[in-house]
């Protein structure tokens, strides 16, 4: 019987793309020696059959998509098949030097005094991964940091005898346990918010690997701009082992690039008509992090949105437009690295692309019921903003994924039933969103989306 990642994919992905392998390479310059090689996130096994990664590629044919680094700065990615015979080091290196030419090495840029931070982490049911995030949280660089595990609506006590046996007790870094009864991803981190001391709250997921510098590179900008609210962060794959993952990487993924961007709602860029209300281009909860007495000015995630709801998403979504509404910055460093498992099963994907549709609408939704002074502002930029999302949706249904790293080389194209999933999804999102705020009054609507899906 084979396996759910391996089962046929569904009607309009004509070739499945075979997998590959994850890996970073460090360069001294953009046209330097290489000064590392190997899997990622460090230290993985490697996912696929064949000799490690920095050693002679023996029977170690196929793609492999890279991390590229500049003196341990993140400033690509890169996708190139290793030849048999060849070092897959000799050939990930050729096409990064290729990426790279003409290009500037990267600046560390100086900051101030890192501010004391709370990193929280919400999990439901998910002691067999927390611990690969809690590993990774524990070696970061930052000089003062706790760490809260929020236990979401648990039905074992899994979690928490994981996080007082292994991580308890005496530690430089403190691992602390919360219980929340409630379910629903921004009912946990409110839960977090609650009982964190830090003067800037990070969130990440308990399906990733965080890079040593993360948390470094996340709060260093609070440290030197006093209008900043939020920070988000790189986001890469982890694995890309089964054809949804790579579909999803191919298509955006969770990655924002790898330039650096403040947004500022006293100047709007030009490219985002919608703006503030294109918070899906800002970054993802995986990796954000907030001023606490900006997050907490603004009441918080609201707790009828996010994964674990009916509204299926969109808690940050609300809080990055909740920030710039207030009159704070968010600033995008690709710096801050995070490396998440994405889901492995089609069936996970047609979730995710719902999901996606349903919290998009439900977070617009929960700011114009919690902020209907937005609502002018938002029917202003609606008809452009409509515009720009068919052209975008035409041209993703056109062929114009790539595989990733090159993004727009009609290479896996995205199945149309995925896009009517979306837009299934943001019709339901309004309606998933009343839904939520119902249950958490102690009133329940029947879901009439969930026979459809």
């Amino acid at each position: 019987m084979l396996s759910r990642s391996l089962r046929p994919a569904p009607p309009g992905l004509p070739r499945p793309p075979a997998p590959m392998r994850v890996a970073e390479l460090d360069l001294d310059g953009p046209d330097g020696r290489v000064l590392a090689f190997g899997p990622a996130p460090p230290g993985q096994a490697c996912p696929l059959p064949g000799t490690p990664l920095a050693e002679p590629a023996s029977g170690a044919a196929g793609d492999v998509f890279a991390l590229v680094r500049v003196r341990g700065r993140p400033v690509a990615t890169v996708v190139c098949r290793v030849p048999p015979g060849r070092r897959a080091v000799d050939a990930v290196a050729v096409a990064a030097r290729a990426r790279l030419a003409g290009r500037e090495p990267p600046a560390a840029p100086p900051h101030g005094d890192l501010p004391r931070t709370s990193v929280v982490v919400a999990t439901r049911e998910g002691a067999g991964r927390l611990a690969r995030v809690l590993d990774s949280l524990l070696a970061q660089d930052h000089p003062e940091y706790e760490i809260v595990v929020v236990d979401s609506a648990p039905v074992t006590t899994a979690t928490r005898d994981l996080v007082e046996n292994k991580y308890g007790g005496l530690r430089t870094v403190r691992v602390r346990y919360v219980g929340e009864t409630v379910p629903g991803l921004a009912v946990a981190h409110n839960r977090g918010v609650a009982v964190a001391d830090g003067a800037v709250l990070a969130f990440t997921d308990d399906d990733v690997v965080a890079d040593p510098h993360w948390l470094t590179s996340l709060t260093a900008p609070f440290a030197d701009d006093p209008r900043l609210g939020c920070t988000t962060g790189l986001i890469l794959p982890a694995r890309l082992g089964t054809p949804a993952q790579i579909l999803l990487e191919s298509h955006g993924g969770f990655a924002k690039g790898f330039t650096p961007r403040t947004y500022d709602p006293l100047r709007p860029p030009a490219d985002q008509p919608l703006f503030p209300f294109t918070a899906g281009s800002f970054g993802s909860g995986a990796n954000m992090a907030f001023r606490a007495a900006v997050l907490r000015g603004m009441g918080g995630f609201d707790p009828a949105t996010g994964t674990g709801t009916p509204a299926r998403g969109g808690d940050d979504l609300y809080a990055f437009v909740s920030v710039l509404a207030a009159g704070h910055r968010l600033h995008y460093t690709p710096q801050a690295l995070v490396w998440h498992h994405h889901r492995e099963t089609w069936r996970d994907l047609t979730g995710q692309a719902y999901g996606y549709g349903a919290g998009l609408t439900a977070a617009l939704t929960a700011l114009l019921v919690r902020r209907p002074a937005l609502l002018p502002a938002l029917l202003r930029r609606l008809p452009a903003g409509l515009a720009h999302a068919r052209a975008i949706t035409a041209s993703r249904e056109a062929g114009a994924g790539g595989v990733p790293g090159t993004h727009g080389a009609g290479e896996h194209p995205w199945p149309r039933h995925l896009s009517r999933l979306e837009r299934r999804g943001m019709l339901a999102g309004p309606l998933g969103y009343l839904r939520a705020r119902l249950r958490l009054r102690g009133f329940e609507l029947p879901d009439v989306e969930a026979g459809r899906r």
